[in-house]
């Protein structure tokens, strides 16, 4: 019956080549020096700020909730006429699931107008370059 290595049985297994070394790692001291400076922004920060990203998120979700609480509103309130079929909604009914209906298409859409506004922005970025 084979049983597993025990923490005694270790140098057992082990080949006596280079790359098996039990010296202790040895960690240079480290000296830590506390400013009064403000920490310096990340890289990415002022890419987002010169892609004017908050500004693009902020047009999206406005689109995506405007366009949701319209398609919302013109489905549930049958203000285009009834649907032609009738269907069982459970749990939630019509109203609890085209909420979250519009939820999903409010979300897609905000994706995608942040994204394209931001590919527009970075296009005339290069233009500019």
């Amino acid at each position: 019956m084979c049983s597993r290595p025990t923490a005694g049985d270790r140098g057992a297994f082990r080949n006596d080549d280079a790359r098996h070394n039990d010296a202790p790692l040895i960690v240079g001291a480290r000296t830590e020096s506390v400013s009064d400076d403000p920490p310096a922004r990340p890289p990415s920060a002022n890419l987002i700020d010169a892609l004017a990203v908050r500004r693009n998120a902020l047009v999206g979700v406005t689109a995506g909730v405007a366009l949701a609480v319209f398609v919302y509103l013109v489905r549930v309130f049958e203000l285009i006429g009834p649907v032609a079929g009738t269907q069982a909604y459970p749990v939630l009914g019509p109203e609890g699931w085209f909420l979250v209906l519009g939820f999903v298409l409010a979300s897609a859409t905000a994706l995608l107008v942040t994204g394209l506004l931001t590919a527009v922005t970075a296009y005339r970025l290069t233009r500019e370059l």
